[in-house]
Protein backbone atom coordinates (compact mmCIF):
# COMPACT_ATOMS: atom_id res chain seq x y z
CA UNK A 1 0.00 0.00 0.00
CA UNK A 2 1.26 3.37 -0.92
CA UNK A 3 1.00 6.14 1.52
CA UNK A 4 0.88 10.38 1.09
CA UNK A 5 1.01 12.81 3.15
CA UNK A 6 -0.27 15.97 1.80
CA UNK A 7 1.73 18.85 3.71
CA UNK A 8 -0.23 21.68 2.84
CA UNK A 9 -0.19 25.22 4.27
CA UNK A 10 -3.63 26.32 5.69
CA UNK A 11 -5.57 29.47 5.47
CA UNK A 12 -7.65 30.65 8.61
CA UNK A 13 -11.09 30.10 7.93
CA UNK A 14 -11.28 29.68 4.48
CA UNK A 15 -12.53 26.55 3.23
CA UNK A 16 -12.94 27.67 -0.08
CA UNK A 17 -9.10 27.91 -0.67
CA UNK A 18 -8.11 25.22 1.66
CA UNK A 19 -10.73 22.39 -0.96
CA UNK A 20 -9.19 24.15 -3.68
CA UNK A 21 -5.15 23.14 -2.43
CA UNK A 22 -6.48 19.90 -1.40
CA UNK A 23 -7.85 19.31 -4.54
CA UNK A 24 -4.49 20.21 -6.31
CA UNK A 25 -2.09 18.36 -4.31
CA UNK A 26 -4.23 15.28 -4.54
CA UNK A 27 -4.14 15.43 -8.38
CA UNK A 28 -0.76 16.17 -9.00
CA UNK A 29 0.22 13.08 -6.41
CA UNK A 30 -1.89 10.70 -8.07
CA UNK A 31 -0.76 12.41 -11.37
CA UNK A 32 2.84 11.21 -10.42
CA UNK A 33 5.01 8.50 -10.01
CA UNK A 34 2.93 5.59 -9.18
CA UNK A 35 -0.74 6.79 -7.79
CA UNK A 36 -1.07 6.42 -3.54
CA UNK A 37 -3.55 4.44 -2.31
CA UNK A 38 -3.98 6.76 0.60
CA UNK A 39 -3.72 10.21 1.75
CA UNK A 40 -3.22 11.75 4.92
CA UNK A 41 -4.16 15.22 5.25
CA UNK A 42 -3.03 17.74 8.20
CA UNK A 43 -5.03 18.56 11.34
CA UNK A 44 -7.93 21.29 10.88
CA UNK A 45 -6.87 21.00 7.03
CA UNK A 46 -10.27 22.93 6.46
CA UNK A 47 -10.36 25.87 8.71
CA UNK A 48 -7.35 26.33 10.62
CA UNK A 49 -6.92 27.56 14.16
CA UNK A 50 -10.41 29.52 13.45
CA UNK A 51 -11.49 28.30 17.25
CA UNK A 52 -13.55 30.95 18.30
CA UNK A 53 -15.59 30.50 15.43
CA UNK A 54 -15.52 26.70 15.69
CA UNK A 55 -19.51 26.24 16.25
CA UNK A 56 -19.82 28.18 12.62
CA UNK A 57 -17.28 26.47 10.83
CA UNK A 58 -18.34 23.29 12.00
CA UNK A 59 -20.72 20.88 10.25
CA UNK A 60 -22.85 18.03 11.56
CA UNK A 61 -20.19 15.26 11.88
CA UNK A 62 -18.07 17.38 9.93
CA UNK A 63 -20.16 15.97 7.17
CA UNK A 64 -19.71 18.67 4.77
CA UNK A 65 -15.74 18.12 4.52
CA UNK A 66 -16.76 14.41 4.62
CA UNK A 67 -18.03 14.84 1.49
CA UNK A 68 -15.77 16.67 -0.66
CA UNK A 69 -12.82 14.25 0.27
CA UNK A 70 -15.27 11.52 -0.94
CA UNK A 71 -15.86 12.92 -4.09
CA UNK A 72 -12.14 13.44 -4.37
CA UNK A 73 -12.16 9.85 -3.50
CA UNK A 74 -14.27 8.73 -6.07
CA UNK A 75 -12.56 10.30 -8.87
CA UNK A 76 -9.05 9.40 -8.02
CA UNK A 77 -9.89 5.79 -6.55
CA UNK A 78 -8.44 6.36 -3.46
CA UNK A 79 -8.74 6.32 0.38
CA UNK A 80 -8.29 9.14 3.13
CA UNK A 81 -6.91 8.29 6.77
CA UNK A 82 -6.64 11.48 8.83
CA UNK A 83 -6.75 15.11 8.26
CA UNK A 84 -9.30 16.70 11.03
CA UNK A 85 -12.28 18.68 10.93
CA UNK A 86 -14.26 20.56 12.98
CA UNK A 87 -17.09 18.18 13.90
CA UNK A 88 -20.35 19.47 15.65
CA UNK A 89 -22.60 16.80 17.69
CA UNK A 90 -25.36 17.54 19.87
CA UNK A 91 -24.07 21.21 20.89
CA UNK A 92 -20.49 20.35 21.20
CA UNK A 93 -17.58 21.07 18.78
CA UNK A 94 -15.28 17.93 18.26
CA UNK A 95 -11.52 17.95 16.14
CA UNK A 96 -12.17 14.61 14.24
CA UNK A 97 -9.94 13.00 12.02
CA UNK A 98 -11.92 11.20 9.56
CA UNK A 99 -11.62 7.66 7.19
CA UNK A 100 -12.92 7.83 3.61
CA UNK A 101 -12.84 4.81 1.41
CA UNK A 102 -12.07 4.66 -1.70
CA UNK A 103 -15.81 4.28 -2.59
CA UNK A 104 -16.21 7.99 -0.90
CA UNK A 105 -17.54 6.47 2.02
CA UNK A 106 -17.25 8.04 5.40
CA UNK A 107 -16.20 4.69 7.81
CA UNK A 108 -14.81 5.99 10.69
CA UNK A 109 -13.63 9.00 13.02
CA UNK A 110 -11.93 10.26 15.79
CA UNK A 111 -12.37 13.03 18.21
CA UNK A 112 -9.01 14.13 19.59
CA UNK A 113 -8.78 12.59 23.04
CA UNK A 114 -5.72 15.37 24.18
CA UNK A 115 -6.29 18.92 23.74
CA UNK A 116 -4.12 21.42 23.78
CA UNK A 117 -4.42 24.12 26.24
CA UNK A 118 -1.53 26.50 24.50
CA UNK A 119 -3.88 26.97 21.54
CA UNK A 120 -6.96 27.54 24.05
CA UNK A 121 -8.38 24.32 22.50
CA UNK A 122 -9.90 23.02 25.66
CA UNK A 123 -11.84 26.39 25.41
CA UNK A 124 -13.30 25.78 22.26
CA UNK A 125 -13.56 22.09 21.44
CA UNK A 126 -14.66 19.15 23.74
CA UNK A 127 -12.59 16.07 24.22
CA UNK A 128 -13.36 12.40 22.23
CA UNK A 129 -13.67 9.62 24.14
CA UNK A 130 -12.34 6.46 22.23
CA UNK A 131 -10.15 5.58 20.06
CA UNK A 132 -10.30 4.38 16.28
CA UNK A 133 -8.67 1.17 14.20
CA UNK A 134 -10.04 0.42 11.09
CA UNK A 135 -8.47 -1.36 7.97
CA UNK A 136 -7.51 -0.47 4.61
CA UNK A 137 -5.49 -2.25 2.10
CA UNK A 138 -4.81 -5.25 4.49
CA UNK A 139 -3.97 -3.00 7.07
CA UNK A 140 -4.68 -2.60 10.57
CA UNK A 141 -4.51 1.33 11.28
CA UNK A 142 -5.50 3.61 13.78
CA UNK A 143 -5.74 7.53 13.84
CA UNK A 144 -4.45 10.09 16.50
CA UNK A 145 -4.01 13.90 16.50
CA UNK A 146 -1.25 16.21 17.03
CA UNK A 147 -0.85 16.59 20.67
CA UNK A 148 -2.01 13.26 21.36
CA UNK A 149 1.59 11.87 20.10
CA UNK A 150 2.88 13.21 23.48
CA UNK A 151 0.57 10.31 25.26
CA UNK A 152 2.97 7.10 24.64
CA UNK A 153 -0.11 5.25 26.28
CA UNK A 154 -2.60 5.89 23.61
CA UNK A 155 -0.28 5.12 20.59
CA UNK A 156 1.16 1.40 22.83
CA UNK A 157 -2.76 0.96 23.38
CA UNK A 158 -3.46 1.03 19.69
CA UNK A 159 -0.48 -0.82 19.13
CA UNK A 160 -1.20 -3.90 21.47
CA UNK A 161 -4.64 -3.90 19.78
CA UNK A 162 -3.18 -4.32 16.49
CA UNK A 163 -2.55 -1.07 14.76
CA UNK A 164 0.22 -2.03 11.85
CA UNK A 165 0.04 1.93 11.04
CA UNK A 166 -0.40 5.02 12.74
CA UNK A 167 -1.78 8.22 10.87
CA UNK A 168 -0.66 11.59 12.16
CA UNK A 169 -2.81 14.81 11.70
CA UNK A 170 -1.12 17.43 13.02
CA UNK A 171 -0.55 21.49 13.71
CA UNK A 172 2.85 21.45 15.15
CA UNK A 173 5.07 24.79 15.31
CA UNK A 174 8.31 25.03 14.40
CA UNK A 175 9.48 26.33 17.61
CA UNK A 176 9.00 22.62 19.28
CA UNK A 177 10.08 21.18 15.40
CA UNK A 178 12.96 18.54 17.15
CA UNK A 179 9.64 17.14 19.88
CA UNK A 180 8.14 15.98 16.83
CA UNK A 181 10.92 14.59 15.02
CA UNK A 182 11.92 12.58 18.42
CA UNK A 183 8.37 11.83 19.08
CA UNK A 184 7.05 10.10 16.20
CA UNK A 185 10.17 8.20 15.70
CA UNK A 186 10.15 7.39 19.12
CA UNK A 187 6.25 6.07 18.40
CA UNK A 188 7.28 3.46 15.51
CA UNK A 189 10.19 2.49 17.20
CA UNK A 190 8.70 1.36 20.66
CA UNK A 191 5.78 0.47 19.19
CA UNK A 192 7.36 -1.50 16.01
CA UNK A 193 4.82 0.32 13.41
CA UNK A 194 4.43 2.32 10.42
CA UNK A 195 4.17 6.46 11.25
CA UNK A 196 2.68 8.24 8.18
CA UNK A 197 2.65 11.99 9.56
CA UNK A 198 1.38 15.20 8.23
CA UNK A 199 2.14 18.20 9.56
CA UNK A 200 0.63 21.60 8.32
CA UNK A 201 2.96 24.25 7.15
CA UNK A 202 3.08 28.25 6.70
CA UNK A 203 1.90 30.89 9.11
CA UNK A 204 -0.81 31.83 10.78
CA UNK A 205 -0.64 35.21 12.88
CA UNK A 206 2.40 34.86 14.65
CA UNK A 207 2.79 31.03 14.32
CA UNK A 208 4.59 29.66 12.20
CA UNK A 209 4.40 25.69 11.74
CA UNK A 210 7.12 23.30 11.13
CA UNK A 211 6.20 20.96 8.21
CA UNK A 212 8.71 18.45 8.32
CA UNK A 213 6.03 15.44 7.76
CA UNK A 214 7.24 12.22 8.09
CA UNK A 215 6.93 8.31 7.23
CA UNK A 216 8.42 5.85 9.38
CA UNK A 217 8.92 2.67 9.20
CA UNK A 218 8.48 0.18 11.71
CA UNK A 219 12.55 -0.47 12.89
CA UNK A 220 12.53 3.47 13.13
CA UNK A 221 13.98 4.04 9.47
CA UNK A 222 12.69 7.51 7.87
CA UNK A 223 11.03 6.48 4.27
CA UNK A 224 9.95 9.50 3.33
CA UNK A 225 10.55 13.20 4.75
CA UNK A 226 9.07 16.53 4.02
CA UNK A 227 10.64 20.08 4.00
CA UNK A 228 9.15 23.39 5.78
CA UNK A 229 6.99 24.16 2.68
CA UNK A 230 4.25 22.85 0.56
CA UNK A 231 4.50 19.47 -1.03
CA UNK A 232 3.70 15.92 -0.69
CA UNK A 233 5.54 12.70 0.44
CA UNK A 234 5.16 9.19 -0.44
CA UNK A 235 6.52 5.91 0.84
CA UNK A 236 4.76 2.17 0.62
CA UNK A 237 3.99 0.11 3.78
CA UNK A 238 4.07 -3.57 4.26
CA UNK A 239 2.04 -5.64 6.68
CA UNK A 240 4.83 -8.10 6.66
CA UNK A 241 7.38 -6.17 7.47
CA UNK A 242 5.72 -5.23 10.73
CA UNK A 243 5.56 -8.70 11.46
CA UNK A 244 9.68 -9.47 10.68
CA UNK A 245 10.28 -6.46 13.15
CA UNK A 246 8.11 -7.82 15.74
CA UNK A 247 9.49 -10.92 15.59
CA UNK A 248 13.00 -9.61 15.41
CA UNK A 249 12.64 -8.00 18.65
CA UNK A 250 9.53 -9.23 20.58
CA UNK A 251 8.38 -6.35 22.31
CA UNK A 252 5.10 -7.40 23.16
CA UNK A 253 5.78 -11.02 24.13
CA UNK A 254 8.23 -9.66 26.44
CA UNK A 255 5.75 -6.30 28.32
CA UNK A 256 4.94 -7.05 31.77
CA UNK A 257 1.93 -4.55 32.55
CA UNK A 258 1.20 -5.59 35.38
CA UNK A 259 4.27 -3.96 36.98
CA UNK A 260 3.50 -0.54 34.38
Amino acid sequence: MKVCAVQMDVRRADRAANRETVRRMVAEAVHGNGAPDVFVLPELWSTGYALERAGELASPMGEDDAAFLGGLAVQYGVSFAGGSVLSAREGRVYNRAQVIDREGRYIAGYDKIHLFRLMEEDRYLSPGEGVLSFTLGGMRCASVICYDIRFCELSRRLAVEGAELLFVSAEWPLARHEHWETLLRARAVENQMYVAACNRCGTTGEETFAGRSMIIAPDGEVLARAGEREEAICASVEPSFVREVRGRIPVFLDRVPRLY
